[in-house]
């Protein structure tokens, strides 16, 4: 035979042995592979020039099919060859085994700078850095050889620490490097990194040359860097000198158009994207879909999304996550059904827009379901994300056992998970617990708290009126330079107004920006519950003087103010408008508003046609108002039809039945009582007992009507008989009315003193110096018998005494209430 002249016996016997393997394992597959299998006599004649190594390097798809043409390199003696070599060395990297690239590149006896770059674009790939640095550095001070310009790029990705960055930098200046186009781009990046913003331009600036690489990156390293106006200015800057934007510009540039809130140049970056074709990057698309998911305009999210020939998970997430996070939990869901049908399997971040889906939905069923499948996943172990999400789902939907159970499982807890579960019972109205969860989170010294946690933290402080515990928040807040936050200065608004400091709650809103609603929804709201409805008007008018838009929530505010300030017309004036000027569709909580102040202004007819003619199903917050407003005026019959409404729509809230069973004691219809305390009791409801808090020394003292167990119990009761004896000498009477019981007017008398917030009172001004303001706090309405006692109270002790119930702020002093007797 031909080749047997030209082969030696044991290369012939090696190859037969090489084709066998390739054979058995039948990995090669591809008509390419096997023609350069077919190993002949006429194939062996020139094995140099027989075989053609590129194409078969480049038909390897599986890590066996690039170990056989690794030996099939050395069989037919070209190991040596730092080209082939070098091959080899990307092969392994591409298809995962950084290991045998080393061996590859540690085996070859004489390495050029090719085969050095190949082995540190290894292990960049990879993400092992401190091995390409240390590559780079053997190479560098070993070799002998001088790196190109190719050697750069992926060293300076490796650099951990901005030290090491600048060491290369220095390199790259000491042999004349800085002029290329794509080392310069890789120090952009890396200053970029480092967030030395200002560096990174400097260096792009210089650059004599620009490709669309270098402008991409230094698009992206203002991203990076929350420079949102600065991006799209490069952007702009990038167009103009007739740069054309490639997908990745792209892909950057939309994101930072959400972020700056500028929808007509997303929307013009969307028509170049059709002009040059670019919709049909996968990466695009989804970029597409969530720039408009930011800016609420679903259509065009769908749209894109309906467009797109091929999808991938990102794209399914993307649109999930675009109707999940604008409120559309229901179009959410049947996007995540769809994706089944696709036969796509969920990922983490599925999981993620799921959990927020099942809560937004309130359904307790799949919350079940969704946790079961992270479990089974195995998730929880892994990713923290996903193990945050659940506790948030189970939170929001008032399930705090298994809330706190996950939290409690969760092996490694960041700050968001304690703030998640901080928000969980502040969201829940459970304050003590959500304090007690941000106590413990301070025991744990590698949790620094941030943003989240003062925003979680502040309302359950609002909640209980901790007045110290909340200022001790703003000191800490100004340390760590947050008090320009709008979320947290909206929070110690807030939180000023609900512990009775007004004053302190305007300062401070006039101290945070103000471009958009949220603050001035909670000053609105602060006004309200102090009963300032006309304060409240101005403000709002000053909000529209300074082209800052409304929202639901404003209205909310302004309606409940009105209500509380008996400003019907004003009111009527703004729920005109909402819909009328701001195209605010109202809601439930506007017409309940507007159903209470028609109630406390007396027009309890007004009321009732109004909840007639409202466009959709009255709910327990329309009824609710009505009942409450027919026992403020004792409207028996009118009160028994809207408590007939209300136990349909609401049968398990304990406290309509109180305000039915109050309609009828108040007038002595004893038997109507006993009907409603009796339909409560058959259907398992207990009231809510009546409390009321006050903070003395940083220590909570909590006490219910008729207690008799605090410390102080005989000093508090013999304070409250004398005091009760001066104001009778100066005009009180006892108000009978109030004692919803069936007893003697002696007892009633005892029993009107033992009311909740009279012994808070009593007991702070056994405890602190004359003079001193009172702030008492209670969880239910004030009694119109211990209002009028509260009024002399302030009289005779010459004391502001500051009550806040369940609705608003009361603040007594020299005989007046802020209030107006009109509450």
């Amino acid at each position: 035979m031909k080749g047997s002249r030209l082969v030696p016996n044991c290369k012939r016997r090696h190859l037969s042995k090489l084709f066998s393997l390739f054979q058995s394992h039948r990995t090669l597959h591809t008509a390419s592979v096997t023609d350069y299998l077919q190993v002949t006599s006429d194939d062996l004649e020139n094995e140099r020039k027989g075989i053609d190594f590129n194409a078969l390097f480049k038909s390897c798809t599986k890590l066996q099919q690039v170990k056989c043409a690794h030996t099939l390199v050395v069989v037919s003696g070209r190991f040596k060859d730092n080209f082939l070599s070098s091959k080899i060395v990307n092969l392994y990297s591409q298809h995962g085994d950084v290991s045998l690239a080393w061996w590859t590149f540690h085996h070859l006896p004489n390495k050029d700078v090719y085969t050095w770059n190949s082995m540190a674009f290894a292990y960049v790939s990879h993400g092992r850095f401190r091995e390409a640095l240390g590559c780079f550095n053997q190479f560098f001070s070993t070799s002998g050889l001088r790196p190109d310009f190719y050697t750069f790029p992926p060293v300076v990705k490796a650099c951990g620490d901005l030290l090491d960055g600048k060491k290369i930098h220095c390199l790259v200046l000491k042999l004349g490097f800085e002029w290329d186009v794509f080392v310069a781009a890789s120090l952009v990046h890396m200053y970029s990194r480092f967030g030395l913003v200002g560096d990174a331009r400097k260096l792009f600036d210089d650059m004599p040359a620009r490709d669309r690489g270098s402008w991409n990156a230094m698009i992206s390293g203002y991203c990076q860097n929350g420079n949102a106006a600065e991006a799209l200015d490069i952007a702009d800057e990038m167009r103009l000198e007739g740069v054309k934007m490639d997908a990745i510009t792209v892909a950057s540039v939309l994101p930072v158009c959400a972020q700056v809130g500028d929808i007509l140049s997303g929307k013009l970056i969307h028509l170049y994207v059709i002009k040059y074709g670019l919709e049909f990057e996968l990466f695009v698309s989804n970029a597409l879909i969530n720039m408009y998911a930011k800016f609420g305009s679903l259509g065009h999210a769908q749209k894109v999304f309906g467009q797109m020939v091929v999808r991938d998970i990102v794209s399914w997430n993307s649109i999930i996550a675009a109707y999940e996070q604008n409120n559309n939990p229901v179009s959410a869901h049947l996007f995540f059904h769809k994706m089944q049908e696709a036969r796509v399997q969920p990922d983490l971040l599925t999981l993620v827009s799921l959990a927020s889906i099942v809560a937004q939905l309130n359904d307790h069923q799949n919350s079940r379901s969704v946790h079961g499948f992270v479990m089974r996943k195995g998730w929880f172990m892994e990713y923290i994300i996903i193990g945050n999400a659940v506790v948030d789902m189970y939170a929001k939907i008032g399930n705090l056992d298994s809330a706190r159970a996950v939290f409690g499982g969760l092996l490694i807890k960041d700050v968001v998970s304690w703030n998640t579960m901080i928000t969980g019972y502040a969201q829940n109205g459970l304050a003590s617990e959500a304090i007690e969860v941000y106590l413990l989170m301070g025991e744990h010294e590698e949790i620094i708290p941030n943003q989240g946690t003062w925003v979680s933290i502040l309302p359950a402080y609002s909640h209980v009126g901790a007045l110290q515990q909340g200022m001790r928040i703003h000191g800490q807040v100004i340390k760590n330079c947050l008090y320009s936050d709008v979320f947290v200065g909206t929070c110690l608004i807030d939180m000023y107004g609900k512990c009775g400091k007004l004053d302190d709650a305007i300062s401070l809103f006039y101290q945070v920006p103000r471009k958009n609603s949220v603050p001035w929804n909670a000053m609105i709201s602060c006004y309200g519950v102090h009963g300032d409805g006309e304060k409240a008007l101005e403000l709002f008018r000053e909000m529209r003087a300074e082209r800052v838009k409304p929202d639901h929530i404003t209205f909310v505010s302004l309606l409940s103010a009105c209500s509380h300030s008996g400003l019907v017309s004003d009111a009527q004036w703004c729920f005109n408008m909402m819909e009328e000027e701001y195209g605010i569709k109202p809601s439930l909580k506007h017409y309940g508003c507007m159903v209470d102040l028609f109630g406390r202004a007396g027009e309890l007819e007004m009321a009732f046609n109004f909840i007639k003619k409202m466009p959709i199903q009255p709910d327990a917050s329309a009824w609710g108002a009505l009942l409450n407003a027919c026992r403020i005026h004792g409207n028996i019959e009118l009160g028994k039809h809207a408590s007939e409404r209300l136990f349909e729509v609401d049968s398990e809230n304990v406290g309509y039945y109180v305000l039915l069973s109050n309609i009828y004691a108040n007038v002595g219809k004893w038997e109507g009582v006993d009907d409603v305390r009796s339909l409560a009791r058959d259907r398992g409801l207990r009231k809510n007992p009546g409390w009321s808090s006050i903070i003395l020394n940083n220590k909570v003292d909590v006490f219910y009507t008729g207690n008799q167990t605090h410390p102080k119990c005989e000093e508090i009761y013999r304070e409250l008989r004398d005091l009760t004896s001066k104001i009778k000498t100066i005009g009180y009477v006892p108000d009978f009315c109030f004692v919803l019981q069936d007893v003697e007017e002696d007892e009633k008398e005892h029993i009107l003193m033992g009311h909740s917030e009279r012994l808070a009172i009593a007991y702070g001004i056994i405890s602190t110096f004359p003079k001193t303001p009172i702030r008492i706090f209670k969880n239910l309405r004030v009694c119109g018998d211990c209002h009028t006692v509260t009024k002399f109270l302030s009289i005779i002790t010459e004391r502001e005494i500051i009550v806040r119930d369940s609705s608003r702020f009361h603040h007594f002093k020299g005989g007046t209430c802020s209030c107006g007797d009109y509450w």
